[in-house]
């Protein structure tokens, strides 16, 4: 597979221990585009916060376990982070990335009526990482995700945004740009290369 080399100067000289994804509308189908390329034994953990109802969570875990190679779960309370899981943030609560490497669930407000908000895992994870971490924004109808993202650039992560262009639904990649410009915006076949080189720095 081809590189392409404005991917390498991005991830020239970084370490990256975890990988945050925020979706909404069209989420589904661009994580499906884009996780089932992660080998078996990928090595970071990528968490994912999907706008979801309440209900269809498990289910999600179900139609992501059958699709790619690494172990699926639901992020559970005080659940350590294990590198090389794909884990998906519970419908109906906030996740949050905790000091020592852990998840923690609140029932706090929605923001953006939305719980789980993109904006608090995003955020808790740039605590929690600072440099060491890229947080990617895929299609969505509203504004979670923006300040996340815009968190994350602020501790020097790597912020990588969906092209509007191709996105399902345009307005969260828009609003993440407008809000702090990211290091990369990408269409969903650079940001499954960009996964995949993540894991070599």
């Amino acid at each position: 597979m081809q590189t392409d080399p404005s991917l390498e100067m991005a991830v020239q000289g970084r370490t990256t221990e975890a990988v945050v994804i925020g979706a909404s509308a069209g989420g589904v189908n661009a994580l499906l585009q884009v996780l089932p390329a992660l080998p078996r034994g990928y090595r970071l953990p990528i968490v994912v916060v999907l706008h979801v109802r309440s209900g269809r969570h498990n289910q999600l875990v179900d139609v992501f376990q059958q699709r790619v190679q690494v172990p699926v779960r639901e992020a559970g309370d005080k659940d350590d982070i294990i590198p090389g899981t794909l884990y998906f943030a519970p419908a109906g609560y906030h996740l949050l990335l905790e000091s020592e490497h852990s998840f923690s669930l609140s029932c706090d407000a929605p923001v953006h009526f939305a719980r789980p908000a993109i904006d608090i895992t995003m955020e808790t994870a740039a605590d929690v990482f600072g440099a060491n971490m890229a947080g990617i924004l895929l299609t969505g109808a509203n504004n979670d995700g923006a300040e996340g993202m815009a968190a994350i650039g602020r501790g020097g992560g790597l912020t990588v945004v969906q092209d509007p262009q191709e996105a399902n639904v345009g307005v969260m990649p828009l609003e993440a740009i407008r809000v702090r410009p990211p290091d990369l915006i990408l269409p969903l076949e650079k940001i499954k290369q960009l996964l995949l080189m993540l894991e070599m720095h």
